[in-house]
């Protein structure tokens, strides 16, 4: 087995461990920023200096910078791909929590009107004319 795929086994590994301990935490997110910028300058820095990046790709088994770089971007897009299925996953379960309250409250306060008081947001009933 390549460097390169060891590498990468482990980082999806860590990726997975990361968003089932640490998803909901303050700490988590500054961490993602972090790697998130770490990335970026390596983009950078790939970019100025190609030729080293063929030589780091030729340490870790894979034949060309480009080669690498497409490999960290297969990381990246997993990690971002979790992150989002996550987030939505949260906000899904926050917004049911949310409905099922409001309907709670709505069936409460149905039982605690008189009966012949009119619904809110409607008009009382018209008096018949004499």
């Amino acid at each position: 087995m390549l460097v390169i795929q060891i590498l990468l086994i482990v980082a999806v590994l860590l990726l997975v461990g990361y968003f089932i301990t640490r998803r909901g935490s303050a700490r988590a997110s500054a961490w993602v920023k972090l790697i998130f910028l770490a990335f970026l300058a390596f983009g950078v820095y790939a970019l100025l200096r190609p030729d080293d990046l063929t030589v780091i790709a030729g340490w870790v088994g894979v034949g060309r910078g480009t080669d690498l770089v497409l490999y960290g971007l297969v990381v990246a897009f997993a990690f971002t791909t979790i992150s989002t299925y996550l987030r939505f996953r949260d906000v899904e379960i926050k917004y049911a929590r949310l409905a099922r309250s409001v309907a709670l409250q709505n069936a409460a306060l149905e039982n605690q009107r008189p009966a012949g008081t009119p619904e809110p947001g409607q008009d009382p009933p018209a008096d018949p004319p004499q």
